[in-house]
């Protein structure tokens, strides 16, 4: 197949390049600043003739907007809206142009625009939408915002002839340097992975090998559209993620962190703390319901594979 993939330098996109790539696909990455063969320019917001790739390709994998890794000012918060928003948009007038339209189209969406909780877990079908949930930050709700007005934008995108998805997606979690788990081991290794502000808050996450597994998954499933929930189906507090994070790397000690100290920290990180504090129980109810199986369904096991590829990873460094 013909796979484009706006915004795909980033970690999730270097996953699936690399993985699809390897598969024998035609992968093009559409990116802000090409310095490769198979990327092409575009800036995210308007067409050009970044366009005549998507026209004739079979599949579209939007993963374009700005990281969240960042501190949660309001014009960092704008550009994440911005960005995503924008980028949903122009994909979308380009399907709606194209002679040849994508069979396709996946857009990253993500698990936090489900509600913060701890008492049940939330599937497409019966979880609960974050925004207005009790003595939680204010503007925790606009990271929901965000991903409803991400969401709406594919919706209202008229493309007929292409079938719809929104990739809810975890954390997704890879050994490569600079990623999420690159960072939580490095926090680990440190002695640093204990319980933030009691740890009770639940980790939602997704192995890389099973993200590209599901996105082959909904790319061959033509009855599949709409929201679909990218984690791996055991959710565990944040205090159990560490601890099996620190074991799979044989760290003893995790020191626990209270709220300020994770203020602190994430300031040095110039990240935010709604990452480490907000609870994101997610589960794949629709994968599951349609008999996807993952190959890393629980963390512990999960960790240890990322650890064993890590540790090879800097072997051959």
């Amino acid at each position: 197949m013909k796979i484009v993939i706006p915004g795909g330098t980033g970690q999730v996109g270097t996953i699936l390049d690399r993985a699809l790539t390897a598969a024998g696909h035609e992968v093009v990455v559409l990116t802000r600043r090409p310095v490769r063969e198979r990327q092409i320019e575009w800036d995210g917001r308007t067409l050009g003739e970044w366009a005549e790739a998507i026209d004739g390709s079979d599949v579209v994998v939007n993963l374009a907007g700005r990281s969240v890794s960042c501190r949660y000012t309001a014009a960092n918060l704008r550009a994440m809206m911005d960005s995503r928003v924008d980028s949903a948009r122009v994909v979308g007038e380009a399907i709606a142009s194209a002679s040849r339209p994508p069979r396709v189209w996946l857009q990253m969406s993500t698990a936090t625009i489900y509600a913060h909780r701890f008492d049940a877990p939330n599937d497409e079908a019966t979880g609960a939408l974050g925004g207005t949930e009790p003595r939680v930050p204010g503007y925790w709700a606009y990271s929901v915002d965000i991903a409803r007005n991400w969401e709406q934008a594919q919706e209202e995108a008229e493309t007929p002839h292409t079938r719809k998805v929104a990739l809810r997606a975890a954390m997704v979690m890879s050994p490569d340097r600079g990623g999420v788990f690159d960072v939580l081991s490095w926090l680990a290794r440190l002695g640093l992975g204990g319980p933030v502000a009691g740890g009770a808050q639940y980790v939602s996450w997704i192995h890389d090998h099973d993200f590209v597994r599901a996105v082959e998954f909904l790319i061959d499933r033509d009855d599949f559209s709409g929201p679909v929930n990218l984690a791996a189906p055991a959710p565990l507090p944040q205090r159990a993620f560490m601890r099996a994070l620190r074991a799979a790397w044989g760290a003893p000690v995790g020191l626990p962190a209270t709220r300020w100290m994770a203020e602190l920290g994430a300031f040095a990180l110039r990240s935010d703390t709604e990452l480490l504090l907000k609870s994101r129980r997610v589960v794949p109810g629709r994968l599951l319901e349609a008999g996807f199986t993952f190959d890393h369904a629980r963390w512990p096991q999960a960790a240890e594979d990322l650890v064993r590829r890590a540790r090879g990873g800097r072997r051959s460094r």
